[in-house]
């Protein structure tokens, strides 16, 4: 009898196959824990057999999944090449390319600025632009829904990606403005160690790392306050009092809107935004489009060591 299998059951079992660690697998592939441990179940009741032997000494592939990891690879290679190659038709036809962001790119007008650029290369190509939930670091690059995206450096898996720094900017700190320090003209980060700090998902370590400043504690663990995954969010939680938070300089307009401030916070290094792009992709409207960014920037794209 022949069943039908979804290339996701097939992707999420060959990562921690080869991970050998569920939480690892779900890294990864930007997904939930659970979600993995969802999908593996699904495919071994669809086997009727246990793929993996898991015990408190680790995970480990049974007979069936050692005998199915070579033909999922095989499966998901030739999905991925097939993918491409209907991507890449489906571009040659439509000229679109996808542009995918969490946070605006606005500063200093560069969007309009790299779309005049573009199009003066490429005059018959669309863009799309494509607002992300700050759940995805990638901006859509992981899951492909996206050919290019504005992201904030670092990136999960930076040798997966390609990209060309943007803006560099210093990181200020947001504060309610009934804070004790908020009529401050600066802050040292040393004064904010102890206080509640408002944190990215759990989902984006990496970036949740990068703005609650985990490198310039010298080994004291934050205080979260709470959680955001919008500059709503974000607003409304500091307001609430909830904490406070780093936010690049381009963005602090985002945020000042009425009972927030922001001051300069000395002892951190500047956030980075970058334009970024998958680094198998062969796409002529990627590679055009990262010249019309290069263009206007004084930084070269790079292959992360």
């Amino acid at each position: 009898m022949t069943m039908d299998v979804h290339g996701r059951e097939l992707r999420y079992f060959v990562a921690v196959a080869e991970e050998l660690h569920f939480t690892r697998a779900a890294d990864r592939l930007f997904v939930s824990q659970p979600a993995v441990s969802k999908q593996i179940r699904v495919l071994e009741r669809q086997l009727g057999a246990p793929l993996f032997d898991r015990d408190r000494h680790g995970v480990r592939l049974t007979a069936v999944g050692t005998a199915l990891l070579p033909h999922a690879r095989a499966v998901l290679a030739a999905w991925d090449e097939a993918w491409a190659a209907a991507r890449r038709a489906g571009e040659a036809a439509s000229a679109t390319l996808v542009v995918g962001m969490s946070t605006s790119p606005g500063r200093g007008g560069l969007l309009p600025a790299i779309r005049s650029r573009f199009t003066a290369l490429r005059p018959e190509a669309r863009l799309k632009l494509r607002q992300v939930g700050w759940e995805d670091p990638t901006a859509g690059l992981a899951d492909g829904t996206s050919d290019v995206a504005f992201v904030w450096l670092p990136l999960a898996a930076p040798e997966r990606f390609r990209w060309i720094v943007v803006a560099t900017e210093p990181r200020l700190v947001a504060l309610p403005e009934t804070h004790r320090l908020a009529g401050r003209a600066s802050v040292d980060f040393t004064e904010l160690l102890d206080e509640p700090f408002l944190a990215l998902p759990a989902s984006t370590p990496e970036l949740r790392d990068h703005w609650l400043a985990i490198d310039a504690r010298d080994g004291r663990p934050p205080v979260v306050g709470g959680e955001i995954a919008s500059t709503d969010e974000t607003y409304e939680a500091l307001v609430d009092g909830l904490g406070i938070c780093l936010v690049a300089a381009g963005n602090a307009p985002l945020l000042t809107r009425g009972g927030v401030v922001t001051l300069p916070v000395h002892g951190v290094m500047p956030s980075r935004f970058a334009l970024a792009w998958r680094a198998d992709d062969p796409s002529e409207l990627v590679r055009d489009y990262s010249r019309a960014v290069a263009h206007g920037v004084n930084s070269d794209s790079r292959q992360p060591a």
